[in-house]
């Protein structure tokens, strides 16, 4: 038996990147909202994915800067490397993020249940349960995130064998470590572990690491990451792992065994919706991932989903901006805003991985916009041709994929830093500019942005520091 807690405009399951941004937006509304959470505003972004993994990754940069730091003449060893006190750093930027946050959900008038909730739909109405209690919206926003997946027959012990939340709560680094997958997740603690010195290698089943990036990015990054010690074996499938008290031995399907003192699986995040009722009240699923129009409405009237649950590029900011979507379509509903917001463009959200070298895109790759368009152009401006590259001492290219005689439908980037280049990417493909209409914007020197305006300048046939 249930009771009728409250009702609301708004009612949202999960607090993470999608949700809050859909709580915040509708408050900001006029619409009354409740965000229900089992565990802390912000979720698995702030708490145990972006934020903590981009810190590790910061201290890694730092220890790569002092250990190398004779190439540019500053002398430098490093006495320790002190896991428990990049945790803490690590914490305090969480703890600082999630304060403001929290101020923020406040300050909106956002009622904030905390407990494990429940889709529930009783009368053709729809709420989310907790602990026996019932809070109707008359829209309820579902944004309950992912998980991370595991290989089937892997037995995950948290200790020899991970995944990526046991790794940012690990005592001590190892002396080695298998990294079992080598997407986003994967070659973002590989990098980061190396540069710690731990020996990393890393096994994908897919032919190229990053295989969601273009081909030419994947072995950018492969051949950077053999300059920087750290072992590859693509197109190989894990057939076993077994863990013991001294480490973890991994069975390859060539009959090759590899021992390391831990093994992380990195195989990607799934949609988190087993056991929330989303089935039961009517919710249409596909491998568990809610399906959806384009504009985020589940099969049930009055219910939307947003961020990791909605199939595609498992992306904070692409949570952050469904959330406001949803939250502006409600608006438009309600009457509280006289246009509805135009659905979002999946292929111009910027992608970035945060490895050493960095990796970001935005738009088509060469052959995706190949089987798109048919008649494509590409132009691959090389980072040794850029002032602050060679300052940086970083390797890498701008790839430019455009429409033969149209606009960019794709720009693809890789080396250090270059995450700060896809405002710029974004808005060259959103607005579908032209080669022609980006050549004339004078990008300052010396900056890597000079990358950008180069290869477009090359495209509309006036290279300067490229040959044609």
């Amino acid at each position: 038996m249930s009771a009728m807690a409250a009702s609301y405009d708004v009612v949202v399951l999960g607090a993470g990147s999608g949700g809050y941004a859909c709580a915040l937006r509708a408050a900001q509304l006029g619409l009354s909202v409740a965000m229900v959470e089992k565990d802390k505003v912000g979720g698995t972004c702030l708490h145990r994915g972006c934020i903590p993994t981009k810190a590790l990754l910061h201290a890694a940069e730092v220890a790569d800067a002092a250990r190398d730091g004779g190439r540019f003449g500053i002398h430098a060893t490093i006495d320790k490397i002190d896991l428990a006190e990049i945790h803490k750093y690590a914490g305090a930027v969480v703890n600082r993020i999630y304060s403001g946050l929290t101020g923020l959900v406040r300050s909106g008038n956002i009622a904030v249940v905390s407990g494990e909730g429940s889709l529930v739909v009783a009368d053709g109405k729809a709420a989310v349960r907790v602990a026996g209690e019932d809070y109707s919206g008359s829209y309820v926003v579902l944004a309950s995130g992912s998980v991370a997946r595991t290989l089937p027959g892997l037995d995950v012990d948290g200790h020899r064998v991970i995944t990526s939340d046991h790794a940012l709560t690990l005592a001590q680094l190892p002396s080695s470590a298998m990294v079992l997958g080598g997407g986003v997740i994967g070659v973002e603690f590989a990098s980061a572990w190396r540069s710690l010195g731990v020996e990393v290698t890393v096994v994908e089943a897919l032919p190229r690491l990053v295989s969601s990036e273009d081909p030419a990015i994947s072995a950018a990054l492969e051949r950077a990451f053999r300059r920087r010690k750290i072992g590859m074996r693509t197109g190989t499938e894990v057939k076993s792992c077994t863990a013991g008290d001294d480490g973890v031995v991994v069975g390859l399907e060539n009959g090759v065994e590899l021992a390391a003192d831990l093994a992380l699986v990195a195989v990607g995040r799934g949609p988190c919706s087993d056991g929330l009722g989303y089935a039961e009240a009517g919710v249409g699923l596909d491998r568990g991932f809610a399906t959806t129009d384009e504009r985020l409405r589940t099969s049930v009237p009055g219910i939307y989903a947003v961020g990791d649950l909605v199939a595609g590029a498992q992306l904070a900011h692409r949570g952050f901006a469904q959330g406001i979507f949803v939250a502006e379509d409600i608006g438009h509903r309600t009457g509280r805003l006289p246009g509805a917001p135009q659905p979002l463009n999946e292929a111009d959200i910027p992608r970035v991985t945060y490895c050493d070298p960095e990796i970001a895109s935005v738009g088509l790759a060469e052959e995706a916009a190949t089987i798109q368009y048919g008649d494509i152009e590409t132009r691959t401006y090389d980072l040794a041709g850029n002032g602050k590259s060679q300052i940086l001492k970083t390797a890498g290219f701008v790839k430019i994929v455009r429409r033969r005689h149209g606009p960019v439908v794709g720009v693809h980037m890789i080396g250090s830093r270059v995450s700060e280049l896809s405002g710029e990417a974004q808005l060259i493909t959103g607005w579908e500019a032209f080669p022609s209409d980006v050549a004339p914007y004078v990008h300052a020197h010396p900056t890597q942005s000079e990358a950008l305006g180069e290869a477009h300048l090359a495209l509309a046939g006036k290279p300067l520091h490229m040959h044609s």
